[in-house]
């Protein structure tokens, strides 16, 4: 089992959304991802260049919720995986996202899209 690197409620305005009131006004997104990684190098040299850098990941998520905006949740969190995925060391990444103001007509806490993908060598 690989160990895991956890960033949770990375959030942002984002204006993301089918209907025109959520691209004008925007609304708060967050994103939590999972990382999975090795990090017994890292443990060994105490060094950050040996490990991946969840500062660096979380800037790269915020910039894509608050950047340019998609229609479907679906699309940003393949956007975020596609992301985490880059960074060197990232074999395998969970992406959720929040979005707890989604149109929706009756009570309800958050709507969470979950998604995982995995790195493809070659």
């Amino acid at each position: 089992m690989a160990d895991q690197i956890i960033v949770t409620g990375i959030r942002g305005i984002g204006h993301h959304g089918v209907f025109d009131h959520e691209r004008h006004d925007g609304q708060e997104f967050s994103v939590d991802v999972c990382l999975d990684v090795s990090t017994s190098t890292a443990a060994g040299t105490d060094d950050l260049a040996d490990t991946v850098d969840y500062g660096q990941v979380a800037i790269a998520v915020h910039a894509l919720i608050v950047g340019e905006p998609v229609d479907l949740v679906e699309t940003l969190a393949e956007r975020v995986a596609d992301a985490c995925l880059a960074f060197s060391g990232v074999e395998q990444v969970e992406v959720v996202v929040h979005k707890p103001s989604a149109p929706i007509p009756v009570p309800f806490d958050d709507v969470q899209l979950r998604i995982v993908r995995r790195r493809v060598d070659g």
